[in-house]
């Protein structure tokens, strides 16, 4: 039987989501040997890395209303297609400046093709129970994208060298250009649409200035100079931001949606699964291999509970919501994630991987549980007129979260293994307390938002429950 249109195009969406975040996790393992190819050093493997997060959280607030402005299709596409050319233009590079180049493209493209998904799939799907299926879907592919990106990768670097982790990009994105262009119906609001200059060139500014600081800080201390400019510069900027937004006729920031109790709850939570959730792979990661002694392909092996229950959680995330609505599960998985990240402040160089392997899942279920439902509850209460703006604001809320997360968690695990050497502890037992350091404050931070939103959904949109 042929596929539905609307199938197509859903079918679109999640291939570009899986180029878009699998290009998050499948760098990793390249690093070692793009460092041999091209002889970097660890600050340009770091740079490497850090340029697709940088544009990514840079650029995600401006695209949304360029898609409700221009065409959402139109906008998803081109940046598909920029995706796939930044994607080759790094898979040719033989130098670091054009590697870099390629990744800060990628990250560009990225932030016109994630929050795109969103608003496409919630013009597309009209019933609540519907979307909150594709929705689920949409979040389903992300983790499986994320499992798939350290072993696909690993494969091909063996068999092909590092460049075809950025070559595999290219036909998943002349796929989802072909299906997108079939499947995808065009929308547009622009009578609705936020086209403030002045405002999109300050948040490019403010989250540009503020990601490089955080990034640079962890490299050469909070007080250097540059580190200094860079926080002076977003400070600027972010004072300037609120001027400018408080008189824009259509802020780019959608400031008004913010009255709504509901949105700035869940925007806020959406910053806090950033900052706690998927900052923490990286941790794990260090944990495991320097903690526990493991190998990087072991750690990528026992990593997999989180993304495993995360996929499965969110695919049957619409199963779920129709029986308990919107509310309840989204709560219940920041509550989970907050448990796991504190059970996790036991772990030492030497405990089981069955208490692993328990808290890795349970993270896993309140991740797959808090990334459909932060999604679904955003769009159920933003007028239909406005989901360009309402999906680019969570996407960039969360990227934000996982920059300063790694930044700030980071520097509280380094300084935690600092002492525990200067108190003679072995080289694992301090990695071990400074892992235990970074998931105390995100498991805290989890249980807050939990409460956060006990309260902050009181009220909620009826559409929430349906």
């Amino acid at each position: 039987m042929p596929l539905s249109r609307r199938t197509v195009g859903t079918i679109a969406v999640y291939l570009g989501t899986c180029m878009a975040t699998i290009a998050i996790s499948i760098v990793t393992v390249a690093l070692p040997a793009i460092q041999r190819d091209l002889e970097v050093d660890v600050t340009g493997l770091q740079w490497i890395v850090g340029s697709y997060g940088l544009c990514l959280s840079a650029f995600m607030l401006s695209a949304g209303p360029l898609g409700d402005r221009y065409g959402r299709k139109r906008v998803w596409l081109i940046g598909v297609a920029i995706f796939a050319l930044g994607s080759a233009l790094a898979a040719g590079a033989s130098t670091l400046p054009m590697l870099i180049a390629g990744c800060a493209i990628q990250g560009v493209a990225g932030a016109l093709v994630i929050p795109g998904a969103l608003s496409i799939l919630s013009q597309t799907y009209h019933d609540p129970g519907q979307l909150s299926r594709v929705i689920g879907g949409w979040a389903s592919v992300s983790a499986v994208s994320l499992i798939l990106g350290p072993f696909v990768g690993g494969i091909f670097i063996d068999l092909f060298g590092w460049f075809s982790v950025f070559l595999l990009n290219v036909p998943l994105g002349f796929a989802a250009l072909i299906l997108g262009s079939i499947g995808v119906s065009e929308s547009a609001d622009p009578d609705h649409t936020a086209l403030d200059p002045a405002g999109q060139l300050l948040s490019i500014t403010l989250l540009a200035s503020l990601t490089f600081a955080l990034t640079e800080a962890g490299r050469s201390g909070w007080d250097t100079p540059l580190v200094l400019a860079g926080f002076f510069t977003s400070g600027v900027s972010f004072l300037l931001f609120l001027v400018v937004e408080a008189r824009a006729a259509q802020p780019v920031f959608p400031v008004d949606l913010f009255s709504d109790l509901t949105f700035a709850s869940v925007n806020i939570a959406s910053f806090v699964l950033g900052f706690m959730g998927y900052s923490s792979l990286f941790f794990f990661s260090l944990f495991l291999q320097n903690a526990q002694g493991v190998s990087a392909s072991q750690a990528g092996l026992r990593m997999a509970p989180v993304f495993l229950s995360m996929a499965v959680f969110s695919f049957r995330f619409g199963m779920i919501s129709s029986r308990f609505g919107m509310i309840r599960p989204m709560i219940g998985g920041y509550a989970a994630m907050g448990v796991a990240m504190l059970g996790m402040t036991t772990f030492e160089p030497d405990t089981s991987y069955a208490l692993l392997f328990a808290m890795f899942l349970l993270l896993g279920a309140g991740m797959g549980l808090s990334v459909p439902a932060t999604s679904a509850v955003i769009m159920a209460i933003t007028p239909r007129t406005r989901t360009g703006a309402s999906s680019a604001t969570l996407n960039t809320m969360r990227q934000s979260g996982m920059t300063i997360g790694i930044a700030l968690l980071g520097s509280l695990m380094a300084g935690a293994s600092s002492r525990a050497i200067a108190m003679g502890d072995s080289m694992a037992e301090a990695a071990a307390k400074g892992f235990n350091a970074a998931v105390l404050w995100g498991g805290m931070s989890a249980l807050a938002v939990s409460f956060l939103l006990i309260t902050g959904t009181r009220r909620q949109d009826s559409a929430c429950n349906d």
